[in-house]
């Protein structure tokens, strides 16, 4: 199924790039505009220059972040800043990080894999995307015609592959070894073996890959490969653009981590949150945590300790902006199944974020789907932390604070050829842009 191969990947070059931690940043999708500007004062070939490169008032057709994308990638190829290998290879990614207390590591197989309409249930999505992200997406890879980033994926596994993997590193130093802003060690070995790679390529080509974090750059090398099968006539079977680069991680990874993707919500007021809470009595039970300044704390602990007791019972939690109380709503039993059996798959029904987005936020709220598509009113949190803060300082109306999705979760509804909704994971920690490039120039 999977096609799975090495590649001559782009990398800094060590010999004038001599600190990873100072040029590779996260995905483009997780970066603030201050975290932008932090990363461009850094260092002046930080790949923030490529993957998000800064809109200036001044931007013209000819002149705009795509295109000075392109020019700096052109530069720094040319004056060896960046270097492409001469051997085709696999790269081994292992992002160590702490959580909960306990250092974790989780490893990733970076590859280049076949570009398949997900119709062929090759490589299979699990959430729906954002069409302008999409949009821009196919615009920046039409400048630079490069893969910046892998996409993150999952691939089921009984030990073996991530067995190979490992083995085939043991006696090798790494390539790269630094520490990132987060504190996470970011090693990286480059494997050139034919024979590792022989067996990594078929123990694959029976595999089905679950994207994990990526979706809308899959949805781009989709677009991207269709654009050149129309325009250009020299695009055949061994064009790059045939394949996509991707960081591939064993399910079986104990390291495999997945944080809440908790909803921030612009344009509701205080009026419209407290309508919602009292028609939402009408589906869940309502358990209000009012506090006081003095208070706030342990009311926000117990406020989380409840939410989190009821991971398998569908309980969300809702915050608005200039409210003293937390409100955790618990589903009612039977709910999704009465009101959506004719529209929601199972799986679907079973999940938070089915609810939140079905049940709270387009039939009690009455969102439609142009207010779900616009970006521009709806953020995103990995921590409870984050998400009440971003209420508590004004940038967002109110929180809708979950749980986590599951693996096996994820696995059942993209198995099943389900869309869930848009952000229903945040696979942690993410995968750093920067570490291999891979380019789509034939």
């Amino acid at each position: 199924m999977a096609t799975v191969l090495p590649f001559k990947g782009i990398r800094y070059n060590p010999e004038i790039i001599d600190d990873r931690s100072a040029v590779t940043t996260p995905p483009y999708d997780v970066i603030s505009l201050d975290e932008q500007d932090e990363f461009y004062k850094r260092h002046p070939n930080n790949i923030i220059r490529l993957i998000l490169n800064r809109a200036e008032a001044t931007d013209t057709k000819e002149d705009n972040p795509h295109t000075r994308s392109a020019a700096h990638f052109k530069q720094w190829m040319s004056t060896g800043v960046l270097k492409q290998d001469d051997t085709p290879s696999f790269y081994v990614k292992a992002i160590t990080y702490n959580h909960e207390g306990q250092d974790i590591t989780r490893f990733g197989l970076i590859a280049i894999v076949g570009v398949e309409p997900f119709s062929k249930r090759i490589v299979l999505p699990h959430e729906k995307t954002f069409s302008k992200v999409k949009s821009e997406r196919l615009s920046l890879i039409k400048a630079t015609r490069c893969n910046y980033c892998p996409i993150f994926s999952l691939y089921p596994d009984d030990g073996s592959i991530l067995g190979t993997v490992l083995g085939a590193i043991e006696p090798l130093s790494p390539v790269d070894d630094f520490i990132d802003e987060q504190g996470h060690q970011n090693r990286l070995w480059q494997i050139v073996d034919p024979e590792i790679h022989q067996r990594v390529t078929k123990a694959m080509s029976d595999k089905r890959l679950f994207i994990a974090d990526g979706h809308h750059r899959y949805e781009t090398a989709l677009n991207y490969k269709q654009f050149l099968q129309k325009t250009d006539p020299t695009f055949d079977d061994g064009h790059p653009a045939n394949y996509v680069m991707m960081y591939l991680c064993s399910m079986s990874d104990p390291g495999l981590n997945i944080l809440p993707a908790h909803r921030l919500i612009k344009a509701v007021t205080s009026e419209e949150v407290q309508q919602a809470i009292e028609a939402s009595r009408s589906y869940f039970q309502v358990t209000d945590y009012p506090f006081t300044a003095e208070s706030r704390r342990q009311v926000e602990k117990n406020f989380l300790a409840a939410l989190e007791t009821g991971s398998d019972r569908n309980c969300i939690g809702i915050y608005a902006r200039g409210a003293s109380v937390f409100h955790l709503l618990t589903l009612n039993a039977g709910v999704m199944d009465q009101l959506f059996e004719d529209e929601l798959p199972p799986p679907l029904r079973r999940l938070d974020v089915s609810v939140l987005t079905r049940l709270i936020f387009m039939k009690i709220l009455g969102f439609d789907t142009a207010r779900l598509d616009d970006e521009t009113l709806i953020g995103y949190a990995s921590t409870h932390d984050r998400a009440l803060r971003a209420i508590d300082n004004g940038t967002f109306d109110v929180a809708f604070v979950l749980n986590p999705t599951r693996i096996e979760q994820v696995q059942e509804v993209a198995q099943k050829g389900l869309i869930m909704p848009r952000k229903s994971t945040y696979f942690y920690p993410k995968v750093r842009s920067g570490s291999v490039m891979n380019t789509l120039v034939p």
